[in-house]
């Protein structure tokens, strides 16, 4: 019997976020607001937006063994996700650097630490996590031959969840996998390169769809997402908020379309 819902395998980061009237410009200062720090990562997001909607979560990730760590360590499992996965190792737990505008929209950089480490090796060394688990679900800010391992590694009749971000050509075999391959409009761009020569979001979740994932979601923000399989493109609309910071809006959604796929929902 399965003992997760869900296996994340991705980044866990500490965020250090700066609320700014407006992000700088090349060689401009700007000042700030007081900077906060928060646990993140799109790992650790996910995996804890989908054990806080009820579904049974590991993670699999890499934090140093400093503050940051153990903020991740403790906001893991305060939210109940099951941090058997995640390994502490002696590089620094990365960082991501966010700054926030008042309409809510982010700019981030990214420095990986320990999250560069997470290896082919510890994906083998966790496969009774992947035996356990009816879904799984990886990002990019783990190394690219990480994720290939992955799906390497996926039991038969675990079904794989990818949010390419931040964005990189993927490996046909990768591709294949996914079901869904979660995209924004920026992913999408960046994974169909140069075929991607229409700005209709319906062509390209046709197009992405045509490179071997099972299913497609592309997410249009307000304007909802479009999700693409055998059956043809359907438009879901968007929930209605007023949106305050936007940092791990990507994450929440595809942590809950993961728990709910893994729940036996279509």
């Amino acid at each position: 019997m399965d003992h997760y819902d869900l296996l994340v395998v991705g980044s866990a980061n500490a965020d250090l976020v700066i609320g700014v009237e407006r992000r700088p410009a090349a060689g401009e200062t700007v000042l700030g607001g007081d900077l906060s720090v928060h646990p993140g990562g799109k790992g650790a997001n996910q995996a804890v937006a989908a054990a806080r909607l009820g579904a049974r979560t590991a993670l699999l990730a890499r934090v140093g063994d400093d503050g940051h760590g153990r903020m991740l360590l403790d906001s893991l499992r305060s939210a109940g996700v099951d941090p058997v996965g995640v390994l502490v190792d002696g590089a620094p737990t990365g960082i991501a650097l966010i700054t926030v505008d008042p309409t809510g929209n982010n700019g981030i950089v990214v420095s990986p630490g320990a999250n560069a480490r997470l290896a082919p090796g510890d994906v083998r060394a966790a496969v009774s996590l992947f035996l356990a688990s009816r879904v799984v679900s990886a990002q990019l800010e783990i190394p690219l031959e990480t994720v290939v391992e992955v799906v390497r590694t996926l039991p038969e009749g675990t079904r794989f969840v990818l949010n390419p971000s931040p964005p990189r050509p993927v490996p046909t075999e990768v591709l294949t996998a996914c079901d869904p391959l979660i995209v924004n409009e920026h992913e999408a761009r960046v994974i169909l390169g140069e075929a991607c020569v229409s700005e209709d979001p319906e062509d390209w979740a046709r197009l992405l769809l045509a490179k071997g994932p099972r299913s497609v979601v592309v997410t249009l923000g307000a304007q909802g997402a479009l999700v693409c399989d055998g059956s043809g493109v359907t438009r879901v609309p968007s929930v209605k908020v007023d949106p305050v910071d936007t940092t791990g809006a990507g994450d929440a959604f595809a942590a809950a379309l993961a728990w709910r796929l893994a729940a036996g929902a279509g």
